[in-house]
């Protein structure tokens, strides 16, 4: 480099010193991460690992909590965090990412924790997000508050394994934000991934060799493709036609997501889409109107598959799965569906070889069922799922992954759940004054709920309880439908109207509900005068209860503000038809007789053997 080495020495020490990362260090030098890296380590220059200090300085601080600095003064006498002689796994956390997704894949973390200790096994955790669980002092045995990245993660994993005691690292209950780690590690070191292997992981996130793989296995998908740039993605779009679902590649949350209705539309979201993720491409596929979209959890130990809950969504494929309420087991799926979604899932699961936990999303639409997506890690739905059925899957998938098999611990098969459980996600819009509350492709999501019953309705009333939207049983129900929807408003209308409510509507609606001779009062738009308009009457409470959809593409200003009073009014407000189905449900559910309270101890399940016959194709 044209210095000396003591000069060099000092200079990567102060550069440390002052927080610069070895990535940044080798872009200002024009080097390669991995030459500054062990650049660094010949010159001794490493990171030591100071103990939180939880008492205050006025005790002994004795947490296993841990961050890294770099010390001018020798390595060995800084150095706080001592290695074990135990056997030991690293568990990567979520990092610091959306409260709704990190609380979700915290409870893998912690789950997968009490498993390695049950088993006698060192448990380590690498993640930086203060508000989980997984991050308190006493959840594992070392914990290392560090940065999700490949430099900070070696580095944990150099000061572990001095003695040769670590059987690995584990990526798959941090999200997308731990799997994008599992390649640059498999790559550039001998680290070894437990579990599902990284070129599965990597075979599952590539769209287009994903895409060749569901091809082999005679699985259906949605038509699309990767484009990298305006011109690709003008020419895919005008191919599979209009409207499509765009999304940069490697998201989570569903960030900078969007269903395009129009070439104009498409070309907007291209040029923002590329600012969002630069270096990946973008992803476009048919999008699926009105079909309904299925999740799907399970374990895999490579031979065996253990499924534990098919979720049917409660809105229309489109609405990010973390807002979608959905409920176990599905009410509107047929038995050959359900055999179908089964039958994929353990083609997907051992096709891919996965060794651990693996979230399957599907779209169903005129009986067909397509794969959207398959995830080889823990989804947000691992906590619903496994209380839902009363058997902790990231505890299964943790022991899968250290090398036990499903049959001997006895799950093997498809769950059927005794009781109805409801997910309903909650939403922050009351702090977020000017949000549009009406759901999309985009997470806005920060927390969910559960309702279990007996039956959907008395679920589905229970979830919406819980997540702070109390459905009337009694009163007026407004009714505005983008034309797509107005086809459903009578029969929506009516079914209110058995239950007892009183009917209003837009005028578009309020027409084709009344030539179904069903009364219903006209209330005026917002535009079409200042008194008396439905802005008014929410104002005044005179509304209980409002179902809007919104039209495609960009949410109508009219729309918008009567979304927005509802929340700031505390309303209750259905932005999907499947909701107002729901709703329905639910309320006549309550009303036809009580809910019931239920322990989760309660719970009960039945494991069904899966028979998948071989094709014959």
């Amino acid at each position: 480099m044209g210095i000396d080495k003591d000069s060099l020495k000092e200079i990567l020490l102060e550069c440390k010193m002052l927080g610069f990362s070895d990535k940044q260090i080798a872009h200002l030098l024009k080097k390669d991460e991995m030459e500054i890296r062990e650049l660094r380590k010949e010159l001794n220059i490493l990171p030591v690992y100071k103990m939180v200090d939880t008492c205050a300085a006025e005790f002994e601080a004795k947490t296993p909590y841990f961050y890294s600095c770099y010390e001018q003064l020798f390595y060995e006498e800084q150095n706080e965090s001592i290695p074990s002689k135990k056997e030991k796994v690293i568990i990567l956390g979520s990092g610091p990412i959306r409260i709704g997704q990190g609380v979700e894949f915290d409870y893998s973390t912690v789950h997968a924790v009490w498993a390695l200790k049950e088993m006698g096994i060192e448990a380590i955790i690498i993640n930086n997000n203060p508000e989980t669980v997984s991050t308190d002092y006493d959840t594992s045995d070392k914990l290392y508050f560090e940065p999700l990245t490949f430099e900070e993660v070696m580095n944990v994993i150099e000061n572990e394994n001095r003695d040769g005691n670590l059987l690995g690292i584990i990526v798959q209950f941090g999200g997308q934000t731990a799997i994008n780690l599992a390649m640059e590690l498999y790559r550039k070191t001998d680290v070894k991934i437990l579990g599902t292997s990284p070129e599965s992981i990597h075979l599952a996130e590539d769209r287009e060799e994903f895409s060749k793989f569901l091809k082999r296995l005679g699985i259906p998908q949605p038509e699309g493709a990767t484009v990298y740039n305006e011109k690709e993605a003008i020419e895919v779009a005008r191919r599979i036609g209009y409207p499509v679902l765009v999304r940069p590649s490697y998201v989570l949350g569903g960030r900078a997501m969007e269903i395009v209705y129009s070439e104009e539309g498409l070309r907007d979201y291209i040029r923002e889409a590329v600012k969002v993720s630069p270096e990946h491409p973008i992803l476009i596929d048919k999008f699926l109107e009105d079909a309904i979209e299925v999740d799907v959890d399970a374990v895999c130990d490579g031979e065996d598959v253990f499924i534990g809950g098919i979720m049917e969504h409660i809105e229309e494929a489109g609405v990010h799965s973390g807002d979608s309420a959905c409920v176990l087991p599905p009410q509107n799926l047929s038995e050959d569906i359900i055999k179908k979604i089964v039958k994929y899932t353990v083609k997907i699961s051992k096709g891919l070889g996965v060794i651990g936990l693996i979230n399957i999303q599907f779209a169903i639409k005129d009986d067909t069922v397509y794969v959207l997506e398959a995830n080889p890690r823990a989804s947000r739905t691992i906590p619903y799922v496994s209380k839902s059925i009363g058997i902790p899957l990231a505890k299964i998938a943790t022991r899968v992954i250290m090398g036990e098999k499903l049959r001997s611990m006895g799950y093997v098969g498809f769950v059927r759940s005794k009781y109805v459980s409801v997910k309903e996600a909650v939403f922050p819009f009351q702090k977020l004054p000017g949000v549009d509350p009406v759901l999309g492709p985009e997470m806005k999501s920060t927390g969910e709920a559960i309702g279990i019953d007996v039956d959907f309705g008395k679920a589905y009333y229970k979830a919406q309880l819980s997540a702070n939207m109390k459905l009337p049983i009694s009163g007026t129900v407004f009714i505005s439908l983008k034309d797509k929807d107005k086809k459903y408003a009578p029969h929506i209308a009516r079914k209110f109207k058995e239950l007892g409510f009183n009917i209003a509507a837009t005028r578009g609606t309020a027409e084709v509900i009344r030539r179904e001779g069903i009364e219903v009062k006209v209330v005026k738009k917002i535009s079409e005068g200042s008194t008396a308009n439905i802005l008014q009457l929410i104002q005044k409470r005179e509304i209980d209860l409002i179902i809007n959809t919104a039209s495609g593409g960009k949410a109508k200003s009219e729309g918008y503000y009567i979304r927005r009073a509802a929340v700031e009014f505390n309303i209750p407000y259905i932005t999907t038809i499947r909701g107002a189905l729901s709703a329905i449900e639910a309320i006549k559910s309550v009303k036809d007789g009580s809910i019931g309270v239920y322990s989760l101890d309660e719970i009960e399940c039945s494991i069904e053997k899966i028979e998948v016959e071989e094709d014959r194709e």
